[in-house]
């Protein structure tokens, strides 16, 4: 038996939209071994009733892609999985299951594909690399898709950085808070995000906490999916009065996330206070990047 352990992840960390991502100290537990006949599926954990035990599955399905490309096809499998990461909340939870599923049968099937590869299939599935290169590599990944492939550069986060997690008691499917995006940005924008872009990894390599807070601004996606998420514009003010160096939307939403370097705890209170403001229950965790990506581990039956 196989089991792969793999952070959550957010993604865009403000402007670097569909292009950053960083992994987080939150984990799901993938297990897989060829069982039987057919296919079992057990789930537990947070949203566990949500996550379906069928050919629907997303580790599952991450799985095929493996079988179908070093051409194996197992008699039974038996997958299951200890879900921590909340879903649908913009902390890359499908992303999590994607590269715990190519792990798991890669490593059954021999680990006849390498990193680049699996990362690779992880990115066609998913539709992008800003949640599945940290999931698998770990740290902070800045990733282009150029000529047919994933190309990165992975930043080992800042010592001191924490990060803030409040998680709304609400999903958002990533397709909505794509639909609410326009079709297209003016010049400006367009700089001002690659500006601030620029001067992010700048600050992260050199763990400049100072630069944070004029980086993590964003024009492109941010301020459209706001109406979706009742308080946002008021936790994001909320969070940088209290000491946040920076506040960002975590991927596609609704969890917000607040960057510092001290007074986490003082963040989190105004953080939860002012979403309960606004109508939202939120939990909040206080999390630290995760130099480390998924790893494996082979388990005695």
């Amino acid at each position: 038996m196989v089991r792969v352990q793999i952070p959550a992840t957010t993604a865009n960390m403000g402007p670097g939209f569909d292009t950053l991502g960083m992994a987080l100290k939150l984990y799901n537990i993938v297990e897989m071994d060829t069982y039987g006949q057919g296919l079992q599926i057990e789930v537990e954990g947070d949203g566990a009733e949500k996550i379906p035990r069928d050919s629907g599955n997303i580790v599952y399905i991450a799985a095929t892609r493996v079988f179908r490309q070093v051409d194996f096809e197992p008699k039974g499998l038996r997958i299951r999985i200890i879900n921590n990461i909340p879903l649908a909340r913009g902390l890359g939870s499908s992303a999590a299951a994607i590269v715990g599923g190519l792990i798991a049968a890669n490593i059954l099937t021999g680990s006849k594909l390498n990193e680049k590869e699996i990362l690779s299939i992880a990115t066609d599935i998913e539709g992008h690399p800003d949640n599945v290169a940290p999931a698998l590599l770990g740290g902070i990944i800045v990733s282009v898709q150029s000529e047919g492939e994933v190309k990165y550069s992975k930043i080992e986060p800042p010592s001191k950085l924490k990060c803030v997690v409040a998680i709304p008691d609400f999903t958002l499917p990533t397709k909505l808070a794509r639909e609410v995006l326009p079709s297209s940005v003016s010049i400006i924008d367009a700089v001002y995000n690659i500006s601030r872009t620029a001067l992010l990894v700048t600050a992260l390599i050199k763990q400049d906490f100072n630069l944070l807070a004029s980086s993590m601004d964003d024009r492109l996606h941010q301020p459209y999916r706001a109406n979706l998420i009742p308080g946002m514009k008021k936790v994001f003010a909320a969070a940088k009065l209290a000491g946040a160096r920076g506040i960002v939307l975590s991927g596609a939403g609704p969890t917000l996330i607040a960057f510092c370097d001290e007074n986490a705890a003082h963040i989190a209170g105004v953080m939860k206070e002012t979403f309960l403001q606004s109508g939202v229950i939120t939990k909040v965790m206080e999390l630290e990047p995760n130099p480390v990506g998924a790893v494996a581990f082979e388990v005695m039956k």
